[in-house]
This record gives structure tokens, C-alpha cells and sequence, in this order.
């Protein structure tokens, strides 16, 4: 029998969040709304998000000094959604809030947008991301695979950026990011050869170089935690990584240089740059070195990466998860 890191459960509760009065019950996942949204944020407030791998309570605490700029375009999308109840405007509700740290209330923004519009996947696609940030992967199994099922047969939908990249360019699409998150979903529970299927699915409408290095990161880990680190080396050295261009994707792309051998672990954890990017960045490549440190048969090193992966305190990153999972598979 497989092992599940973590069941999220949880009794009908109902949460008078600011929303108006969204009644949310996790089991029976009923939202109705009856007034206009109107998210309420109160400043250093310490709001549960939901159980991490380990067992700790995760918590979201808004420094609105902060975060000024992205309460902002939340009120924007609220009023947006008052005056066009369209889905793409609820979505952007939902991703408002999910970028302020309140995953819980994105899931509930998300879950009405799933009610209101049922034959659209984008609810299920968000829901589905949100549900792996606070570790209910079982859930986020079955929104994505029923996104899947909703999309199919759609052209690629390029999907606008929250937090647009140095260019400005949107690199992502509705399909990527469904077979993305559903492989993450399933890797984050062990599941390995249901991501591979999923990260395969993904690769086929990976439709640039960001995606393309995204996924195949992903495709990679998977084979090796299969035991076809062979067949995961033939598939990098396949991969003409001299003609990429990468616009926001670095990490990932200097990941294929050390699966590659051209540079050295170390030098991924070398992080520069301001103190909430350089953490995503050390999260990020922390992961993938510790990893590829662990396959080696290095755990005592790999083991001390994942413990300073968790020491950032980044735990809505996938890297950070997945050291979550890999320290407690170490533990047992």
C-alpha cells in the first residue's frame, strides 16, 4: 500500500472571511455568494493555511506595508468583479488573494468560480495549484484531472502573468499549467509513475524554452526517482540547451547544466539578488541540488541542503514541499 504523507480533513466549518458570506464547507465544497466581494485584510494577522507534510500548522502573516502594491490590485479585481461578474474577472479575485499569501481564501474564490461557471476548467486548474500550496494533494489530484477532462480538445490558452516576468512576455498556458500541477501533485505523494504521465502530457504543449526546461526538471527528477536514471541522463543530453533562450526559467535551465555536467552544484546555491527572490531562488535550486545530491548517494549533504530549504520559512514554494518530503522519507 502506498503511503500518504498527509490527509487534510477538516469538519464543515463555516468562515465569515470578509467575502461577503462565502459558506464553505470542505467536505460538501458548497460556496454561495450573496454580496459583491470584499476581502478583508487585517495588518500582522496570523491566519492558519492548512497542515505541512511534517505535521506543523502552516500560517500566512500580511505585512501590508509590504504587500501595499498587491492589495492594491486586489481591490482592482474586486471592483472589476462588481461591475463584470465574468470568470476571467472572478480568477483574477482568487489569484489576488493566493499572491497575499491566503490561500484559503483563493481556494473558496476559486471553489465559487467552480459553482458559477462547471464546464470551465481554469477554477479547477487554480483550485488545484492552491490545494497543493496548503498540501491537500488528494484534492488537487481531482481538480486537475478534472480540468484535464474539461480542457480537452481546446487549443493552447496562453495564461496572463500575476507577476509578469522582466519582459513582459506570458510564458505559460491553461494545458502547461494543468499537467504541470497534476505532476506535482502526484510526485509531492509518491506517485511517480502517474507524474511522469503527467509531466509527458505536459511536455507536449510545452510551447517555449521556460516551459520546456520547467517540465523536463520535473520529468527528470521523476525518472530518477523511478530508478531509470539512465534513461533520465539520455533524455538532458538529448536536450539542445545552446539554442535556448530563457526569459525567467533559470533555475531550472542551470539545473539541466548540472544534470548535464557542466557545472557544479555548489555554484547553483550561490544566490544574489534581493531577500524574498534569493530565498525563492535558494528554495528553488536548493531542492533540485539536494536531490540530485541525494540519487548520488550523498544524504548526509543532501539531507543539510533540505534542512536550509525549510530554514528560509518559503513554504508555499514547490521546492520547499518537496524538501518536506524528502526529510520526512529520511526520518522514518
Amino acid at each position: 500500500m502506498k503511503k500518504k504523507y498527509w490527509s487534510f480533513k477538516a469538519e464543515a466549518v463555516a468562515l465569515g472571511l470578509g467575502l461577503g458570506i462565502f459558506a464553505f464547507a470542505c467536505q460538501q465544497e458548497k460556496i454561495e455568494e450573496e454580496v459583491p466581494i470584499s476581502t478583508v485584510l487585517k495588518d500582522k494577522e496570523r491566519v492558519f493555511q492548512g497542515i505541512d507534510i511534517k505535521g506543523d500548522s502552516l500560517f500566512t502573516v500580511l505585512d501590508s506595508a509590504a504587500l501595499n502594491d498587491q492589495i492594491k490590485k486586489l481591490r482592482e479585481a474586486e471592483s472589476l468583479y462588481a461591475k463584470e461578474p465574468t470568470l476571467e474577472n472572478l480568477i483574477w479575485v482568487g489569484r489576488r488573494q493566493a499572491y497575499l499569501g491566503r490561500h484559503d481564501l483563493a481556494i473558496q474564490t476559486f471553489g465559487l468560480a467552480a459553482q458559477k461557471f462547471p464546464d470551465a476548467p481554469e477554477p479547477l486548474r487554480h483550485r488545484g495549484h492552491r490545494f497543493i500550496t496548503t498540501r491537500q494533494f488528494d484534492k488537487a489530484v481531482s481538480d486537475l484531472e478534472k480540468a484535464a477532462q474539461l480542457m480537452e480538445g481546446r487549443p493552447l490558452e496562453v495564461e496572463q502573468d500575476g507577476m509578469p516576468n522582466a519582459q513582459n512576455i506570458p510564458l505559460s498556458n491553461l494545458q502547461f499549467n494543468v499537467w504541470y500541477h497534476l505532476g506535482l501533485a502526484e510526485y509531492m505523494q509518491g506517485n511517480y509513475e502517474k507524474a511522469l504521465e503527467a509531466y509527458k502530457k505536459c511536455l507536449e504543449v510545452s510551447d517555449n524554452d521556460d516551459s520546456i526546461v520547467a517540465t523536463l526538471d520535473w520529468y527528470y527528477m521523476t525518472l530518477v526517482k523511478l530508478g531509470r536514471s539512465e534513461e533520465a541522463s539520455s533524455l538532458i543530453r538529448a536536450t539542445d540547451t545552446e539554442s535556448m533562450t530563457i526569459i525567467e526559467n533559470d533555475a531550472y535551465f542551470k539545473r539541466m547544466l548540472m544534470y548535464k555536467g557542466l557545472i557544479q552544484p555548489d555554484s547553483l546555491l550561490n544566490i544574489q539578488g534581493d531577500m524574498a527572490d534569493s530565498r525563492l531562488q535558494y528554495v528553488t535550486q536548493g531542492y533540485g541540488v539536494g536531490n540530485f545530491l541525494l540519487a548520488q548517494g550523498d544524504t548526509v549533504k543532501a539531507k543539510s541542503i533540505f534542512d536550509n530549504v525549510i530554514q528560509t520559512g518559503y513554504w508555499s514554494a514547490f521546492g520547499y514541499i518537496a524538501a518536506e518530503k524528502e526529510l520526512t522519507l529520511l526520518r522514518e
